[in-house]
């Protein structure tokens, strides 16, 4: 990857965004770092990314409200005088059986796992014509291909984040800018150690490669999607989840 590109990660305060961020620093970029509410969290991964020698800044917004990514967006830009990749993956999992789904829980998960992706993906190709290239990665989930009992409503937002990665990949090819999505299975972070370990045991189970996934395996791939590597590839959904799907 070329040194000197400008990243903007969603959520990077902790998990997935986060090793995104610091791999996406130690490959040369510099990282505009967004979190909804941690402060504290986020400035550690700006400290982190500071350490490895690449500037970056942490930007508080709401991706469920527009006006909070246009001002997000227009202040990283002026920040870093440019936009070169879009990780988008700050997101919600409030997982509830259908006769138990809450309208709030519901609203609040189409809101920033899908409206979210819209706003910054949005005000991300806007910053990228100019250049007439850029990247953008949406993170999605196995659980768009693969039917868990209790994620109806989290695996229709991540179903959605699949279709729209292809309709904005052909849309946005011709402007020279790529969008691919990666579909992580179970990865070990905050949010698997959340779960009961009866249940994290039961899910280990049905991984081919007995294992859960690591955070950095999900970044390493978003940095390769990044890179000129991929320089062909768009409109596509990669599944890391060690053979679950299968």
């Amino acid at each position: 990857m070329s040194d000197n590109k400008v990243a903007l990660i969603t959520g990077a305060s902790r998990g997935i965004g986060k090793a995104c961020a610091l791999e996406l620093a130690r490959r040369g970029c510099d990282i505009a770092v967004n979190y909804h509410s941690n402060t504290e969290q986020a400035e550690k991964t700006v400290a982190e990314i500071e350490a490895l020698g690449r500037k970056a800044v942490a930007y508080q917004a709401d991706t469920a409200d527009l006006s909070a990514v246009k001002q997000m967006f227009r202040a990283a830009v002026k920040d870093f005088g440019k936009l070169d990749i879009l990780v988008n993956n700050a997101g919600v999992v409030d997982d509830a059986y259908l006769l138990l789904i809450r309208e709030d829980s519901l609203s609040r998960s189409l809101d920033i796992n899908i409206k979210g992706y819209f706003h910054c993906a949005q005000q991300a190709a806007l910053k990228m014509l100019s250049k007439k290239q850029g990247v953008i990665i949406n993170i999605s989930s196995v659980s768009s291909v693969l039917a868990v009992e209790g994620q109806s409503v989290y695996s229709a937002t991540k179903g959605a984040v699949n279709s729209m990665t292809a309709v904005m990949a052909k849309e946005l090819a011709p402007k020279g800018i790529r969008v691919n999505a990666v579909a992580p299975g179970f990865i070990a972070t905050e949010m698997l150690d959340s779960i009961p370990d009866d249940l994290r045991q039961q899910y280990l189970k049905t991984i081919p490669m007995k294992r859960f996934g690591s955070a950095d395996e999900i970044a390493r791939t978003v940095c390769a999607l990044c890179s000129d590597d991929f320089s062909y590839l768009t409109g596509q959904t990669i599944i890391l989840d060690g053979g679950l799907s299968l």
